[in-house]
């Protein structure tokens, strides 16, 4: 069945581009393609959904809420000096100037103070990135998205390559099939066995690399993954506070262990920027909305990979035991090696 999902919607994608076309069908078609994976809907019958966040410069925040109001045909219902809302029939979307000194200054500020803050907000957005946190969308209807891109891109958003020092990416905000120990497990070993290729196919920016916005998962921590047997939700947690004592990974699992048991996440971790939500927090690919040739469909195959190895009992397996066997003393695992062996996978998951 799963090479059957490989062939139907074509190459493991590295580092390409899609037309907005090719992208609009390759995000339909991996979508759809979850329900052959038994993942297209979570444990109430629903469809699973997903948030988008994306980040850029380019245009103020107030003209990307307008961007965002005439594309859905929303309205704006909230507005500060550092953040709209704009409600539309999908949901609301957010439009941030992403500085937190800022958004807390307007949101806590009177009138006269807001209004001061108006040409500071305006300054800073030379320098501070724009960012859009969509609603959570069903998985089948992501396609929606393209017009936005679209339009963003018209309207002068630039992306990751134009900024020297600001982290520009594309959040992914995968709703969880099952609120469950086994399917966390499942899902983190995905993750660690495939982050090394992800980077990769992901062409991540070297000033995203050496951020400290989306570290990867130390192999010590992939060791205890990797060994534990059926380990209950408690231990999970645990384990990953004791490793990951920080929003900073490129799959932030914080959001959803506070959903399950937010007094012991904020007990290791007490970080107000936490958010409580049943979903994987993603944030390893680069926004290049600027790029005509790019769209979100590249970054959305490329977690569907690890909902792919996620519900492939038999591969999760295989491919844990060899990445404890690559393990050598001192050095660890050879990762372009790793790099190799996954992309071979990928290409015959058999």
């Amino acid at each position: 069945m799963l090479s059957k999902f490989i062939k139907s919607v074509g190459p493991t994608p590295g580092k390409v581009t899609l037309d907005k076309q090719r992208g609009r069908s390759l995000m339909d078609a991996y979508s759809s393609r979850l329900e052959s994976l038994n993942a297209l809907k979570n444990t109430a019958g629903k469809v699973r959904t997903v948030g988008f966040e994306l980040e850029f410069s380019g245009i103020t925040f107030r003209d990307t809420a307008r961007v965002v109001r005439d594309t859905f045909n929303g309205k704006v219902t909230d507005e500060t000096a550092a953040e709209v809302c704009v409600k539309t029939d999908h949901g609301d979307f957010n439009v941030e100037l992403d500085w937190d000194f800022l958004k807390t200054m307007a949101a806590n500020a009177g009138k006269a103070v807001d209004e001061l803050l108006h040409p500071l907000s305006k300054a800073a957005e030379l320098l501070v990135p724009v960012e859009v946190v969509c609603p959570p969308l069903p998985v089948t209807s992501l396609h929606i998205l393209d017009d936005l891109v679209e339009a963003l891109r018209k309207a002068g958003a630039n992306g990751t390559e134009e900024s020297l020092i600001a982290a520009y990416g594309v959040h992914i905000n995968t709703e969880i099939p099952a609120l469950d120990a086994p399917t966390i497990h499942r899902y983190l070993r995905a993750f660690v066995l495939l982050q090394w290729w992800q980077v990769e196919a992901n062409d991540v920016n070297l000033a995203r690399r050496i951020s400290p916005y989306i570290d990867l998962f130390e192999e010590s921590y992939i060791k205890v993954l990797l060994t534990r047997e059926a380990p209950d939700i408690n231990t999970l947690i645990d384990d990953y506070l004791e490793h990951n004592p920080s929003r900073n990974r490129a799959l932030d699992m914080l959001p959803l262990f506070a959903e399950i048991d937010a007094d012991r996440v904020r007990a290791t971790v007490d970080d107000a920027k936490i958010k409580s939500r049943p979903t994987f927090h993603y944030r390893l690919p680069n926004c290049q909305i600027d790029d005509p040739q790019w769209s979100l469909a590249s970054s959305w195959i490329r977690w569907c990979r690890v909902e792919q190895l996620a519900n492939d009992d038999a591969s999760l397996q295989q491919l844990g035991d060899e990445f404890l066997a690559a393990d050598r003393p001192l050095i660890g695992v050879d990762r372009g090696a790793w790099v190799k062996r996954i992309s071979r996978w990928l290409d015959d998951p058999t």
